[in-house]
């Protein structure tokens, strides 16, 4: 398939059925992931594969509580992968704090995006969050306290259809040689 068909197929699942995923499916995606840029090549990310049952459904339940119910769905992946931020390249580091910009987290946006989009491709479906219980989810993991979750990606094979796509019209959202 080509670029455009890929980033079309790849959607936001929030319903999976209980095929578990293969760990080589998650293993090209991981490699996905490892091969996107970072700002000065810091590649300032990590990756915990949650696949056992016991240890992925303690960590689906730091997804959602009583009063907010809307990562129930976490439960039905079938492996959850957290995204951890390493500490970035002192170059990156420095730049960072010259320019007032958290390099690190686009850059473990651009590989998570890497990830789900090889996920797609593997016939996977995959949901990224952000809403997350961390502190309990680090104690889960064995996640020193000095480092942050940045991420956490569900995947699994996917119970819906490939949904078109509602964006803002491209007239909406581009301009040329100026914002006004």
């Amino acid at each position: 398939m080509n670029f455009h068909e890929l980033i079309r197929l790849r959607q936001s699942t929030r319903k999976y059925n209980d095929k578990p995923v293969e760990r080589e499916k998650i293993l090209h995606c991981i490699e996905a992931a490892r091969l996107a840029p970072s700002a000065c090549n810091s590649q300032p990310w990590s990756f915990i594969i949650i696949d056992e049952p016991q240890q992925r459904n303690k960590v689906a339940r730091e997804t959602y509580n009583n009063v907010i119910p809307f990562n129930k769905f976490v439960a039905e992946a079938s492996a959850i992968v957290a995204v951890i931020i390493e500490k970035p390249t002192l170059i990156s580091q420095l730049g960072g704090r010259i320019k007032n910009k958290d390099f690190y987290l686009i850059d473990i946006g651009i590989a998570a995006e890497h990830f789900c989009l090889q996920a797609a491709e593997e016939g996977l479906g995959t949901c990224m969050l952000g809403w997350f219980n961390e502190k309990n989810i680090q104690d889960i993991l064995n996640i020193p306290k000095n480092k942050r979750i940045g991420l956490l990606i569900t995947m699994g094979y996917s119970n819906v259809k490939i949904r078109s796509k509602i964006r803002k019209p491209l007239e909406k959202i581009t301009k040329y040689n100026s914002y006004e």
